[in-house]
């Protein structure tokens, strides 16, 4: 069943800022458990998340697949607490008031008991700004966001499956933060790879605000931008595509069927101009 996108109205998106910062740093956790413990995909994809509905939670891949080891690490947001999953068995640390040291210290514990390799030990290639681990109000909505982005995703990645190579899984990347899969196209003729990106970021430095996505690659030079459905318009600022805005959305009578329209229409443009 779709979700019910009025639930999203309240709190205001923008001022789901704090609560984005501190799952942003949580959900590193379960990436350097993937890190240590699977083996590096050119894409970085092995450090990548998973949306869980019924759990609230975003989740890393099997660690260990096939073996008792087969455990995923992951943060259930709305409760700010780090899971450690194995066999439907489920440990929990409660982050809030919880230092660094204390949430390695009890997730390499945790690993090592199934054999795993410690998290600590994982380097990231980029860098997330560290933040007090402290219950946010807004993270039960930062939840809800996610969960209405991987709903629409999902409906966009089976509708895009006649595409080859096509497209691939729903991910959350912890580096971005962003809930996202990229349709890749095999055009031939000696072509690069081309693909379009559709996501959901929970916001950042462009959008303080939960935002939906289509973006093509390589990006069109000097496109002639067709109007996009109302709820949605172009950005060309540092990045190509176009946008909707939380707030965009949720002014119209459906939010949902909104977000679908503008991304079926980008994804047609974006078809154009690379394919043209």
């Amino acid at each position: 069943m779709a979700m019910d996108w009025s639930v999203l109205r309240q709190p205001a998106p923008g001022t789901l800022g704090a609560a984005r910062e501190v799952a942003h740093w949580a959900v590193q956790w379960p990436a350097r458990a993937a890190r240590a413990n699977l083996a590096p995909a050119a894409d970085d994809s092995h450090s990548a998340l998973g949306w869980d509905a019924g759990l609230g939670a975003l989740l890393s891949a099997p660690l260990a697949a096939g073996t008792k080891a087969d455990a995923r690490v992951g943060v259930q947001l709305a409760l700010l607490e780090l899971i450690v999953m194995r066999s439907g068995r489920t440990e929990l640390l409660q982050l809030e008031g919880c230092t660094p040291g204390t949430v390695n210290d009890w997730l390499d514990l945790k690993l090592k008991a199934l054999g795993l390799k410690p998290a600590s030990g994982a380097k990231l290639p980029y860098e997330v700004a560290p933040r007090p681990l402290q219950s946010e109000p807004g993270l039960a909505a930062l939840a809800r966001w996610f969960g209405a982005a991987a709903d629409v995703l999902e409906e966009v990645r089976a509708k895009t499956a006649r595409f080859r190579p096509g497209p691939g899984p729903v991910r959350l990347w912890p580096h971005h933060f962003d809930l996202a899969l990229r349709v890749s196209f095999d055009i031939g003729g000696g072509e690069s790879a081309r693909s379009i990106g559709i996501g959901v970021s929970p916001g950042d430095g462009y959008y303080p605000q939960p935002y939906a996505y289509v973006s093509p690659y390589p990006a069109p030079r000097k496109p002639k931008l067709p109007a996009l459905p109302p709820g949605a318009h172009w950005h060309t600022k540092d990045f190509f595509g176009a946008v909707a805005s939380a707030e965009e959305l949720l002014a119209q009578p459906d939010p949902r069927a909104a977000l679908v329209k503008a991304i079926d229409a980008a994804f047609e443009a974006a078809m154009g101009w690379l394919h043209a």
